[in-house]
């Protein structure tokens, strides 16, 4: 046989499309002619498969040999087609049989004595590879992350040798078992260490409870920073689809994920992070910190600090929870359906409105500080509260807070309420929202003259509800009171704190 065809997988993005892997061995001067929109590390796949085949003792064709990737116009990269390209040229050379392949893909790179190693992306190429109804032969190295994509036959090999003795039927790999881990959540701190700031743990609440972004203000050493990193430990704990999400994304950028499994992201990048770094991106787009904070909690720290560039790519992102890449030749879609945890000094200094210490920042300095931030971009956050400086008698004081987890007793409590309503109300359309709301005439009326003495846009009215609702949902409420409806009014003060 001169034609062979063998399955493997493209990464584009989260999604893993069958590339199919035809060789074809011709008369003529040898030589390997490679097709199908290769990038460079595709391209140099004829050196190391050549290399692997022949220290591995099989007999290279001297034929000359076409190679196509199909379909031609997916782009491929990565070296994860040195496998199927060397079982191709086995078998188009006679010393594989074809069915020997039949409901079977593989993927891997290939040292040049035979050796598999590692690549990137594939546990949504298991995903894939299950929905497809076949077995998959990777890396040895990549066989537990390949496991957690569950009912899939996973066959782990260390050399090219071994997986051609298997498909020999002279000696048989044996299917790789492991189970998923068991959730693993994160050592995070509890929220009964934080002192005072009652106004604040609140917030937190409501913004676990709904979903929320949430933006703290305050003088420096106040606890902003201690109340972010207290969030993950109130959410609740991620459902087996939501971890599936969150490792696809980890594996397409090759980090780890059997120790993660579970776990709610909490990722904070400084604030010279890039665009790129912030939302992905690049030559060949990778997923950014929006994406790797996927179903979890992204904290922005000294937020204001952020090139305002940067911080407005991210509004398109918060309204609709995945990212769009595109580029001239390809495009890429991951998921970023994240919270964003910010906090902010209220001037340069970080002292205005400071009992313990007197601002000396101007008057324009104060105004250049806060127009880093965009009306739209603040519009799209939720929460906006006051941290304060606390007074010493409180810092010192024994008396321990509300722990973690009796607050998170409450927010899978109002979540419980949201879920059955399909959405969590930060995410809920206008028509649901209204229609949860449910507001009677003289709180539509009360709330339309507050509105307009504090010109909020529509999208911060729709907010408003929004906490609102999630006021109701904590309390056990079927639709929002007036009580309800001012306190989530009070969570957007950002003007009269930045004014001091």
């Amino acid at each position: 046989m001169t034609l062979s065809i063998v399955r493997t997988r493209a990464g584009l993005g989260l999604e893993a499309p069958e590339v199919l892997v035809e060789v074809h061995l011709a008369n003529g001067l040898p030589g390997i002619t490679l097709v199908g929109l290769p990038e460079a590390a595709v391209k140099e796949s004829r050196e190391r498969v050549r290399s692997a085949l022949v220290n591995a003792g099989f007999d290279f064709p001297l034929r000359r040999i076409t190679l196509n990737l199909a379909p031609a116009d997916l782009p491929k990269d990565g070296g994860r087609f040195d496998l199927p390209i060397a079982l191709g040229l086995l078998v188009a050379s006679g010393q594989i049989p074809s069915e020997a392949l039949a409901d079977t893909e593989c993927a891997g790179e290939l040292a040049l004595d035979g050796a598999l190693r590692p690549v990137t992306g594939v546990l949504p190429m298991a995903l894939a590879t299950r929905r497809a109804g076949r077995r998959l032969i990777v890396p040895q190295a990549n066989a537990d992350e390949a496991a957690l994509a569950g009912e899939l036959e996973v066959l782990p090999a260390e050399h090219l040798l071994e997986v051609v003795a298997h498909l020999l039927g002279q000696t048989s790999i044996s299917p790789h078992r492991a189970s998923r881990p068991p959730a693993n959540p994160r050592a995070t701190a509890d929220l009964d260490e934080v002192r005072g700031q009652h106004q604040a743990r609140r917030a937190l609440e409501v913004a676990a409870a709904g979903g929320h972004n949430l933006l703290l203000a305050g003088p420096p050493g106040t606890g902003k920073t201690m109340l972010a990193s207290r969030l993950p430990g109130i959410l609740p704990p991620l459902t087996e689809d939501e971890a599936l999400e969150v490792a696809a994304v980890r594996s397409v950028c090759g980090m780890p994920l059997r120790e993660h499994w579970g776990q709610r992201p909490f990722r904070a990048p400084h604030h010279t992070a890039s665009a790129v770094a912030l939302v992905g991106g690049g030559s060949r787009p990778r997923p950014g910190e929006i994406s790797l904070a996927h179903q979890g909690v992204l904290f922005l720290d000294e937020l204001p600090e952020f090139s305002r560039q940067v911080l407005e790519v991210m509004r398109e992102p918060m309204e609709s929870g995945r990212i769009h890449i595109a580029r001239a030749n390809h495009e890429r879609r991951y998921p970023a359906r994240f919270q964003l945890v910010a906090a902010m000094n209220p001037c340069p200094c970080g002292h205005l409105g400071d009992p313990r210490q007197a601002c000396h920042c101007t008057a324009a300095q104060i105004q250049r500080y806060q127009a880093r931030l965009s009306g739209p971009l603040l519009d799209r956050i939720d929460l906006q509260v006051e941290v304060p400086a606390l007074p010493p008698a409180q810092l010192t004081s024994r008396e321990a807070g509300e722990s973690s987890a009796a607050v998170r007793e409450r927010v899978l409590a109002a979540r419980e309420r949201q879920w059955a309503r399909g959405a969590l109300n930060a995410h809920l359309g206008g028509r649901e929202l209204e229609a949860a709301c449910a507001l009677g005439g003289d709180d539509r009326a009360w709330l339309a003259g507050v509105l307009e003495r504090l010109q909020l846009s529509a999208r911060a009215f729709h907010r408003v509800l929004r906490v609102a609702l999630t006021l109701a949902d904590l309390a056990g409420e079927p639709r929002p009171s007036r009580e309800q409806l001012i306190e989530a009014i009070g969570y957007r003060q950002l003007d009269r704190l930045l004014k001091g």
